[in-house]
């Protein structure tokens, strides 16, 4: 578990980069929103809630990627029928993440850390695996890394849901609970830049 001084550590660069990230990105974002909102013929803001640091809920945000959902489906796959052309390339770009700039920035989010899911992961946790539920959810981290072709994964899957709770999530609690146990703001800025250059 991180003490109170790295917490801090982290909070303090999570801020700068957020500012920084918002000054750089703002007129972009505002740009993709525009022709999300398009090619999903709704708006191009995606939201939804998340659970977030001790458990707390919180509200993700996200560039529309999908035609508007009526169902109660959590696990996405790159053959979704329902991802817009434009969707697919947000989501290949990472750029439909850009939104939770503005999460990091008032604090429910890190840059760095375990992906944020839906009720019934990790806030199921018990024993160890809690230490999960000690820091920020985050954009990226050692686990978004490994998993970045998950969406393609969870295709190839008879059953996509299945495969995700029984062999992905373990894996996924194992290397978080790692990163928290030998965090240091060295290895955050290391998993940002594998992060960008998986990206360019």
């Amino acid at each position: 578990m991180l003490t109170k001084n790295q917490q801090i550590v982290k909070r303090i660069f999570d801020l700068f980069f957020a500012i920084i990230g918002l000054l750089i990105f703002a007129i972009p974002m505002l740009l993709l929103i525009v022709l999300a909102s398009i090619s999903t013929k709704s708006f191009g803001i995606f939201s939804q809630s998340r659970v977030g640091k001790d458990a707390k809920l919180f509200m993700l945000y996200k560039i529309k990627s999908m035609r508007p959902n009526t169902s109660k489906i959590h696990v996405t796959t790159a053959n979704d029928m329902r991802v817009t052309g434009f969707g697919k390339f947000l989501r290949k770009s990472k750029l439909d993440e850009l939104p939770q700039l503005y999460n990091v920035l008032i604090g429910n989010m890190s840059f760095v850390g375990p992906r944020p899911d839906v009720e019934g992961y990790a806030d199921t946790l018990e024993g160890e695996d809690r230490i999960i539920l000690s820091i920020k959810p985050a954009i990226t981290g050692p686990a978004t890394i490994k998993f970045s072709d998950e969406e393609i994964v969870l295709a190839q899957q008879e059953n996509p849901l299945e495969y995700n709770d029984t062999v992905l999530w373990p894996q996924k609690v194992a290397i978080n609970k790692e990163y928290i146990k030998n965090w240091s703001l060295a290895k955050d800025i290391g998993y940002i830049f594998k992060t960008v250059l998986g990206f360019i």
